[in-house]
């Protein structure tokens, strides 16, 4: 296979040394990036020869410059702030690039539906990173409840990931811009249940604050309890006194599903998935999208019901 050309908005991001690395791995070259912050040099241990931009005006121009010469980038790889993944995933196709985007692919189900307009315009693909589908044991967990009798399960999801006050400063904690809490660090779990246990048939809320989220999803197979944190002070009695800043659960029918490992490669997976012509695009991404914006403007409820364990942590 011809190596692939890329750019890459928002090189300073969390995720995006994960991109970089699977742009490499997968035998690519990286040969322009963007972001408002220069902190990136990061960059110099994949590709240091990238071409970098702090001004968005530029880099478009740069790109449509390469494609007016013939020598168009392939994709652009979207690791920008929530809010932005949208706007960004226009300019890639309005250069006749392929979108490769984190989640969440948007923040409204709407915004779908003119991305696919897009699509049907440009011939380019738009590619949601759903790496969970890719992991062994969950795609082993969603064989066996497929092959299973159409019994309902009882599902417990816990995620808890400390972040210090940085994370309320920045867009993270703008729920205008980041969706909140169970749209930032919940969608892809959202997007994983949905995937393996079927379609949200009923969602309530019990919590939705800006430093943890709690409810419980009715779907296909399953009925779903679910606690999101970012607060270290949910954490359980044995992480914290291990010094662990996060906690990971899932248990089916009070078993554990252990999926701890193999978080690492996900993202190249991803990549090569899509490379080989099997990536998930705007349908794979419509659920988890739905779900979450439901989610984030659903009243909520408090304490009452069938809530989730962890969420007399959070009073």
């Amino acid at each position: 296979m011809d190596s692939k050309t890329f750019a890459l908005i928002g090189a300073a991001g969390f995720v995006a040394p994960r991109h970089m690395r699977a742009i490499k791995d997968t035998g690519n070259e990286l040969i322009s990036a963007l972001d408002p912050n220069d902190s990136v040099g990061i960059i110099d241990s994949y590709f240091p020869s990238a071409d970098f931009f702090t001004e968005p005006e530029r880099f478009d121009r740069h790109i449509d410059k390469l494609r007016r010469k013939g020598s168009a980038v392939d994709y652009v790889s979207i690791c920008s702030p929530n809010y932005l993944h949208d706007a960004h995933i226009r300019l890639a196709l309005r250069n006749r690039a392929h979108a490769i985007c984190e989640k969440p692919l948007v923040l409204n189900p709407w915004n779908l539906d003119g991305l696919h307009e897009i699509e049907s315009e440009t011939g380019s693909r738009i590619y949601n990173i759903l790496q969970l589908r890719l992991h062994p044991t969950i795609i082993a967990l969603r064989d066996a409840i497929r092959s299973a009798d159409d019994s309902v399960h009882e599902v417990d999801i816990s995620y808890i990931t400390s972040r210090g006050n940085w994370y309320q400063r920045s867009w993270k904690g703008d729920a205008e811009k980041s969706g909140g809490i169970a749209t930032n660090i919940g969608v892809h779990f959202f997007d994983m249940l949905t995937w393996v246990f079927g379609k949200v048939r009923y969602s309530t809320v019990h919590i939705n604050r800006a430093d943890c989220a709690a409810g419980r999803l009715e779907l296909e197979k399953a009925r779903v309890r679910w606690f999101l944190s970012v607060n270290a002070d949910h954490l359980p009695e044995a992480q914290r006194e291990q010094g662990q800043r996060t906690y990971r659960s899932i248990t089916v029918g009070g078993q554990e599903v252990e999926f701890s490992e193999g978080f690492t490669d996900l993202h190249t997976a991803s990549y090569q998935h899509i490379l080989d012509g099997e990536g998930y695009g705007l349908d794979d991404a419509r659920t988890a999208v739905e779900t979450v914006y439901q989610i984030r403007n659903t009243t909520p409820q408090g304490l009452q019901g069938d809530y989730h364990p962890f969420c007399k942590r959070a009073r």
